[in-house]
């Protein structure tokens, strides 16, 4: 990465930032001094997450209308498959329509505890496709969705990824954020398989903050995808050295987005994970300015 050429790459950038929500008094404290950070960014929405097994569905309802009330930013609130009747989906969708968001980011989702593949509620929703067809039949929302360019875990093929993405955007999502990843070879071929495949929805590339390696390597391998070597090799021996860490986090992730901009992506997916100094950095390196008010 030349910081010199970044400095001179004047191309439109759109960011969208993903937020968690928070589990304590003192974590809800640091989640809004991160979306406060980041909002003067403008960032086209921000995402609030649904934890495994729909456990955190009344903190995320809290959280979004939140932003809704309090913020100029647009949310789009999580909403999974797992562990929710059709009727129970359908009763968050309308509150979600009826405290103002109108973007749903839709997910299968993972069971309780992270533990054994999708099973669906007896009288739920056996897909995503079926729970996007359902949403709209609620309201039209804008939906995105997820993709997968190192395979879905469950998944037997990119070829049945590429369907259920299919599925999924005939059944009306507009935009899908795809797993994070490291590699942008696989990123950018994983998109022009979707575009020969006649998916025309934009593909945006998910990007992760690596300030504790160990913890995103362990996410990797649940979440089908791969850390590879020389990047946790650049924090060998900084365990104890948070504040370097962060320094090499920002400078990868802004190293990332470039290069994926040469590939032809002009959006992307930040997953905070509630750390808005590194997302600000990126967003810095990468000719993005706070709009400052009066």
């Amino acid at each position: 990465m030349s910081l010199r050429r970044l400095a001179r790459d004047t191309r439109p950038l759109k960011v969208s930032f993903e937020f968690s929500p928070p589990k304590t008094p003192d974590a809800e404290e640091n989640l809004w001094r991160c979306i406060r950070r980041l909002e003067p960014l403008k960032p086209d929405f921000v995402s609030v997450t649904y934890g495994a097994g729909g456990s955190t569905r009344d903190r995320t309802h809290n959280t979004v209308k939140r932003i809704v009330d309090e913020t100029a930013l647009s949310p789009a609130a999580h909403l999974t498959c797992v562990a929710h009747s059709q009727s129970e989906i359908r009763e968050i969708a309308r509150g979600y329509w009826d405290a103002g968001i109108r973007h749903i980011v839709a997910l299968r989702g993972d069971m309780p505890n992270m533990q054994g593949k999708y099973q669906a509620p007896a009288d739920g929703y056996g897909s995503t496709p079926e729970m996007i067809a359902g949403i709209r039949q609620i309201a039209p929302f804008e939906i995105s969705v997820s993709a997968y360019p190192e395979r879905h875990p469950d998944s037997a093929s990119e070829a049945q990824d590429i369907a259920l993405l299919r599925a999924k955007v005939d059944a009306g999502a507009s935009r899908a954020l795809t797993q994070f990843g490291f590699d942008t070879e696989s990123i950018a071929r994983f998109r022009d398989r979707v575009v020969k495949a006649g998916i025309n929805v934009p593909i945006v590339p998910g990007i992760i903050p690596t300030t504790n390696i160990k913890g995103i390597s362990r996410m990797a391998q649940t979440a089908g995808a791969s850390v590879p070597d020389w990047l946790a090799d650049l924090y060998d021996g900084l365990e104890s050295d948070a504040d370097t860490r962060k320094l090499i986090a920002a400078t990868i992730l802004a190293e990332q987005v470039q290069e994926l901009r040469a590939e032809g992506f002009d959006q992307f997916h930040f997953y905070t994970l509630n750390q808005a100094d590194l997302t600000f950095a990126a967003c810095c390196l990468l000719g993005m300015r706070p709009e400052v008010r009066p």
